[in-house]
Order: structure tokens, then C-alpha cells, then sequence
């Protein structure tokens, strides 16, 4: 199976969104678009692209939770501030999610789903990718 692959965004779980900013904003990046909440995940979301030619760069997505039992807010009281997930985006999410299954990898979502900014995702599970939290995303 032969698709694209590009990294989409590191999403980056902070307690809010205003202290999260400011590195990023100091560092020269100015956010994109609105604050997206996403409901079924109890997340806000904050993207500041990086500076790039490319005509859709490479991303920083802030993460605030809106409470402590949401999957953001677990993560941030377990590990605290730091980076969540890698999101890589693919041409054909729905091929590639029965690939990975058809391959043995464990998924969060076996059916994609809504993300920020009406974008359809589905996570792998990190015990298949060495501990890391990989999204997955429709280009």
C-alpha cells in the first residue's frame, strides 16, 4: 500500500492555552484560525503553523483540557506538561486504519472520527508504536 505520509502536527498538552502560547508566540509563530473545542474529547486546540514554504506546514497544536477526566486532563495530571501525540497525515485514513488492523497494530479507533476543525482522525494505540501516541488524519 503506497500513500503519502507527512507530519501533520505535535500536539502538545498544556494547562492553558494562554501560558502554552507564549513560547510559541515569542518564538516568532502566530496562531491560525480560531480556538477549536472539540466536544467528545473535552479538548481545546490552538495551531500555530511553522514557518515553511510548503502550502500546508508543519503544525503545533496546543491542548487544553476542559476538565480532569477527559483524556487531556489524565494525561496532564499523570505526566503533566509536554508533548501527546504525533500526527501524521495520510491520502486514505479508512485504508490505512484496516492496513495497520490487517497488520496486528492496536487502534484506538478502528473507525475514524470527528477532530479539530471538522477533521477526521483516528489514534493508534502507543503499544504498537513504541510509546508514542500516533494520530492519524484525512488529508
Amino acid at each position: 500500500m503506497k500513500q503519502r505520509i507527512e507530519i501533520d502536527h505535535i500536539g502538545i498538552a498544556t494547562h492553558t492555552l494562554e501560558e502554552g502560547s507564549k513560547f510559541w508566540t515569542i518564538l516568532g509563530l502566530k496562531s491560525q484560525g480560531q480556538d477549536d473545542f472539540v466536544e467528545d474529547q473535552g479538548v481545546t486546540t490552538r495551531f500555530f503553523p511553522l514557518s515553511s514554504s510548503d502550502s500546508r506546514p508543519p503544525k503545533i497544536e496546543l491542548l487544553e483540557a476542559s476538565g480532569p477526566d477527559t483524556p487531556i486532563g489524565k494525561f496532564l495530571s499523570k505526566r503533566g506538561e509536554g508533548i501527546q501525540q504525533l500526527c501524521l497525515s495520510v491520502d486514505d485514513l479508512e485504508q490505512m486504519v484496516r492496513h495497520l488492523i490487517d497488520n496486528g497494530i492496536k487502534m484506538i479507533d478502528e473507525t475514524p472520527r470527528k477532530g479539530a476543525h471538522n477533521s477526521i482522525i483516528a489514534f493508534v494505540h502507543p503499544k504498537s508504536t513504541g510509546g508514542v501516541l500516533v494520530e492519524l488524519k484525512q488529508r
